[in-house]
């Protein structure tokens, strides 16, 4: 049975290299049994306010939707003045109350080797939501600067490697999780 990965990119660019990276996992994920739907709708998302949480809007509830149908969830993100995109931090600030992070299975991946600061401030966000970071499947691929394609990810072996390693943990890690709380 396919476990299904919410892969999400923190940046709103079309030719965003986190983004390229992301459909270079859904690919590779496939040798895992991992199905990953990248989310598009992250620019979509009104900027948040508490005052809507009891009544949000559609793109949120089909945010919250997509997450609580999820088995893990895969973010990259670039690093924009030494922190995470808006556009990363108001979807997660669209989902701390309503809980679709808690315990979910996460693994933060990144396409530029000087984004660690916003690596390390993504993690604890999610942290902090009660997500289960799964630290092994964490990882940073330097491909800025180069202007790579999802092949040109895929047919690099050391790249295709450590997206290997990564998403492997990854399914291992809902595989156990599913185990514990009985689901087939």
């Amino acid at each position: 049975m396919p476990r299904h990965v919410l892969a999400i990119c923190g940046s709103l660019r079309a030719q965003s290299i986190n983004r390229t990276l992301l459909l270079a996992a859904q690919k590779c994920g496939q040798a895992h049994g991992l199905e990953i739907h990248l989310y598009d709708g992250l620019g979509n998302l009104p900027i948040f306010n508490p005052d809507n949480e009891e009544t949000p809007p559609k793109s949120v509830l089909d945010f919250r939707a997509k997450l609580a149908q999820s088995d893990a969830v895969l973010i990259a993100s670039p690093e924009y003045a030494h922190g995470v995109t808006g556009a990363i931090k108001n979807a997660l600030d669209w989902v701390v109350a309503s809980g679709e992070f808690m315990q979910m299975p996460v693994a933060a991946i990144n396409a530029s080797g000087r984004a660690t600061i916003a690596q390390a401030a993504l993690i604890e966000t999610i942290r902090t939501m009660d997500a289960n970071i799964i630290e092994q499947a964490c990882l940073t691929i330097a491909l800025n600067g180069k202007n790579y394609s999802a092949e040109d990810i895929l047919n690099d072996p050391e790249t295709v490697g450590l997206l290997d390693q990564s998403l492997g943990v990854l399914k291992n890690v809902i595989g156990f999780s599913h185990q514990k709380r009985g689901i087939a």
